[in-house]
């Protein structure tokens, strides 16, 4: 079972403990009683930690499968609409039975995975193979499986298309290799510019690459272009906001309790996890489960919600290369170079007075930055973006979450960090999202600025998305608190 398999109380795991009989039928972090959505959505993130691939890229491949499915089950709906045949793709009556849809959506997602997910074809084999089905290579118009192949087709044709390189023909480089020309101001050795941003040598990252400069000009799903929502400008360098922004970081990092260590670790998220689009989803299935979800209910939620985070990867990556901002590592090591500050010294050196131009996030030492601009998070754009369809998706902000993060478990400071086990709980969808975002300034990785405007794009982000897909499934939005 994944680490992040949450508990809810006793109640609910009891609903969500899997059956000892089945276990070896079911794939990795499946639970018994998960429906299709739910599965083909562990699959992918299985497949994202292990194919190592950025959030940008993540957010839009989990997108990509769940319209796939979304679009094949609409077929055989009475009242829901796809989004690239709408209601003309709708199945006739006599059609629009269970086991049809099911047929259809199953082998929509077989195809997407395939496309999304090349490396892991065997993994979509075993799937289907779980299910009893066995994939089609026709596009038969009556046959469910032709319909559901026929509704993934459309939306990868519109997806091959839309701006994320996914194929490498507009340059003919790598798949989602950058078509912009971007390269950053400043060098691995030579700082140009202080308040831009400037790759930093780790053993994850030893040249000026940046993670998908192109990104804000993917296609969105709920607005016209990235650039729709561009928040305003952050504090320029060199300034009083500026610094103050960098003193803050420094007065964190001074004052980081075992607390606030799990709260980094917890929402990390970095290379060879699921990244936090996929966090979001893990959450998102911990929702299924409490709610006793339907699989109608997982085909819609999973819809909206990776589409949501798409639109907040495109909005969060226009923001950081129209701005192209400085990451602490490289404004504090600047500020204070040749100065005494008092921060976290580095693993199990607590706090002390180090050089300023050796400060280090709380983070891992391979792992030190992010490969792209900073402002704004991405973290918070997602979070939030997450947090307002999981809040209007289910009528209710109410998270009511626990993540107990165990003794000596940190992976910055193992067998140090926490002294004792911790229990990180959530009341709402909206206060998880905010610690997320906070992780990355307790982590030394954003300034306040890009937390709270990267909140602010991901809720304007989410409600965009809702709006859309809500008119799509002909779902009455629900009256939420906010």
């Amino acid at each position: 079972m994944h680490p992040r398999l949450l508990a809810y109380g006793l109640s609910a795991l009891l609903i969500v403990a899997p059956h000892r009989a089945d276990a070896q039928s079911r794939p990795p972090d499946v639970l018994a009683g998960d429906n299709e959505a739910v599965q083909w959505n562990a699959l992918a993130l299985q497949a994202i930690r292990e194919s190592k691939m950025g959030p940008p890229v993540a957010a839009r491949a989990l997108a990509i499968l769940h319209t796939c499915i979304y679009d094949a089950w609409a077929a055989y709906d009475d009242e829901a609409v796809g989004t690239q045949a709408g209601a003309r793709g709708r199945r006739p009556a006599g059609e629009r039975r269970p086991e049809m849809q099911h047929a259809a959506l199953n082998e929509s997602a077989y195809w997407a995975f395939l496309d999304v997910f090349p490396r892991h074809r065997q993994v979509a084999r075993d799937q289907m193979t779980r299910l009893g089905l066995v994939p089609t290579r026709t596009i038969a118009p009556g046959d469910p499986q032709g319909v559901g192949r026929a509704a993934c087709a459309r939306v990868l044709a519109e997806r091959h298309r839309d701006g994320a390189n996914q194929l490498g023909d507009e340059n003919g480089g790598a798949p989602y290799s950058d078509y912009t020309g971007y390269r950053p101001v400043n060098t691995l050795t030579t700082l140009v510019d202080p308040g831009r941003w400037r790759p930093v040598v780790s053993s994850t990252l030893a040249s000026s690459t940046c993670l998908v400069p192109h990104w804000g000009r993917v296609e969105t799903f709920a607005f016209k272009v990235g650039s729709a929502t561009r928040p305003p400008a952050p504090a320029r360098y060199p300034g009083a906001v500026f610094t103050a922004q960098a003193d803050d970081l420094l007065r964190i990092s001074a004052s980081l309790t075992d607390h606030d260590k799990a709260i980094v670790e917890y929402w990390m998220d970095g290379p060879q996890s699921e990244t936090p689009p996929g966090h979001w989803n893990l959450l998102a299935q911990q929702v299924s489960r409490r709610d006793a979800h339907a699989l109608r209910d997982d085909v819609q939620m999973f819809f909206v919600l990776n589409n949501a985070l798409m639109d907040a990867s495109i909005a969060a990556w226009d923001a950081k290369m129209h701005y192209d901002y400085v990451r602490p590592i490289t404004a504090i090591r600047h500020l204070y170079a040749a100065t005494r500050v008092r921060a976290w010294g580095g693993p199990g050196q607590g706090t002390r007075e180090i050089a300023g131009e050796a400060w280090m996030p709380y983070q891992r030492a391979n792992q030190v930055t992010p490969p792209f601009p900073e402002y704004v998070s991405g973290h918070s754009t997602f979070s939030a973006a997450a947090a307002e369809i999981l809040r209007r998706f289910t009528g209710s902000d109410r998270m009511d979450l626990s993540h107990t993060v165990a003794a000596g478990s940190s992976v910055i400071e193992p067998r140090r960090v926490p002294a004792r086990a911790i229990v990180l709980s959530w009341a709402t969808f909206s206060e998880a999202a905010r610690e997320a975002g906070y992780s990355r300034r307790l982590g030394g990785i954003h300034f306040e600025q890009a937390d709270v405007e990267g909140q602010r794009l991901g809720r304007r982000v989410g409600e965009a998305a809702w709006e859309r897909a809500s008119r799509l499934m002909r779902r009455t939005s629900a009256a939420v608190s906010p």
